[in-house]
C-alpha cells in the first residue's frame, strides 16, 4: 500500500472520529425520544392527518436546538464528567474536542435551530423551543449539582418538546386537556426512569458532586418512593388520550395503556421495597418501553 493510500485512509478515519465526535456531543440516545415525541404530539394535535413536510420541519429544527442544549450540558459538565466512569470518555473531558470548537457547535445549532423554526413552521414552536433549552442548560445542568431538585427541573425541559409538535401543527390550544396529558405523561415519566439510573450510578454522582436522590439519601428510600409516586400518577393521566377519544380506538387505548401503567407500576414497588441493582436495571427497562408504546398507542388509536 502507499504512501499516499495511507495517508488518505488516515485522513478519512479522523474525519469519521470527529463525526462522531461531534454526533455524541448531541446526546443521540436523548435525540431520538424527542424527535418522537414532537412527531406524535404534532400528529395527535392533527388528529392523526399530518403534513409530512410540516412536521419533518418541526422536527429538524427541534433536533437542532436539542443538540445545542446537550453540547452545552456537556460544555458546563466537563469537569463533573472526567469524575464518572461513564461519561468520562466523552469528547470534551476526554480532549478530542476543544471547548472552543463545542461552544461553536451549541451556538450554531441553537442559532440555525431557533431561525429554522420560526422561519419553517411558527414562532410559537419556535419560543416553545427555546424555553425548552434554556430550562435544560440554564436551570436544570446547573443544579444537579446543588439540589436533588434537578430531577423535577429536568422533566420539565424533557417533556416541552409536546408543546412544540403541538404548536407547530397549529394544535388548537382551547384543546388544552390533551395537549396537557401528553405533557403530563411525559413529565412524570421521568421520575421511575431518572430514579432508576440515579440508583444505579449513585456511586459515581456521589463522586462528582451531584445532589441526585440517591446521593442526598444514600438509604434510596426516597427514590425509591418518587419513583413509584411517579408511575402510580401516570397511571390516571396517561388514561386521559382514550378519553378524548372516540369510538373503539379510545377503548382499545384505555385497555392497553392502563396494562403497561400497571407494569410499571409493578417493576417500580420492586425497586422500591428491593433497592438492588437488578430492580433498578429491570424498572430501567420497564420504562423504556413503557413511554413509546403509550405514546405510539396515542397516534395509532386515532386511525381506528
Amino acid at each position: 500500500m502507499s504512501t499516499t493510500t495511507l495517508s488518505l485512509e488516515t485522513v478519512r478515519t479522523h474525519r469519521f472520529a470527529r463525526a462522531a465526535d461531534y454526533l455524541e456531543l448531541t446526546k443521540p440516545r436523548i435525540g431520538v425520544l424527542v424527535l418522537v415525541t414532537v412527531a406524535i404530539s404534532y400528529c395527535c394535535a392533527r388528529w392523526g392527518q399530518p403534513e409530512p413536510w410540516a412536521m419533518i420541519h418541526a422536527m429538524l429544527g427541534t433536533l437542532l436546538v436539542a443538540s445545542s442544549a446537550s453540547a452545552l450540558n456537556q460544555y458546563l459538565e466537563r469537569q463533573l464528567d472526567l469524575k464518572m466512569d461513564r461519561t468520562a470518555e466523552r469528547p470534551l473531558p476526554a480532549g478530542r474536542l476543544s471547548k472552543f470548537e463545542v461552544i461553536i457547535f451549541a451556538i450554531v445549532t441553537v442559532v440555525t435551530g431557533e431561525a429554522y423554526l420560526a422561519v419553517l413552521v411558527n414562532i410559537e414552536a419556535a419560543l416553545w423551543g427555546l424555553l425548552t433549552w434554556a430550562i435544560y442548560v440554564w436551570l436544570y445542568t446547573p443544579l444537579k449539582t446543588r439540589t436533588p431538585l434537578n430531577t423535577a427541573i429536568g422533566a420539565i425541559s424533557g417533556a416541552l418538546p409536546v408543546f412544540i409538535g403541538w404548536s407547530a401543527a397549529g394544535g388548537v390550544w382551547n384543546d388544552h386537556l390533551r395537549a396537557s396529558s401528553l405533557f403530563m405523561i411525559v413529565f412524570l415519566w421521568q421520575f421511575p426512569h431518572f430514579m432508576a439510573i440515579a440508583w444505579m450510578y449513585r456511586k459515581q454522582y456521589g463522586q462528582a458532586g451531584m445532589q441526585m436522590l440517591s446521593v442526598v439519601d444514600p438509604s434510596g428510600r426516597r427514590a425509591g418512593v418518587q419513583a413509584v409516586c411517579g408511575a402510580l400518577a401516570l397511571l390516571p393521566i396517561s388514561l386521559l388520550p382514550g378519553v378524548f377519544t372516540p369510538g373503539v380506538g379510545g377503548s382499545v387505548y384505555l385497555v392497553l395503556s392502563f396494562l403497561l401503567g400497571v407494569m410499571q407500576l409493578a417493576y417500580a414497588v420492586a425497586f422500591c421495597t428491593r433497592l438492588s441493582e437488578l430492580a433498578a436495571k429491570r424498572l430501567l427497562k420497564a420504562s423504556l418501553v413503557y413511554l413509546p408504546s403509550v405514546l405510539m398507542l396515542a397516534l395509532i388509536v386515532l386511525w381506528f
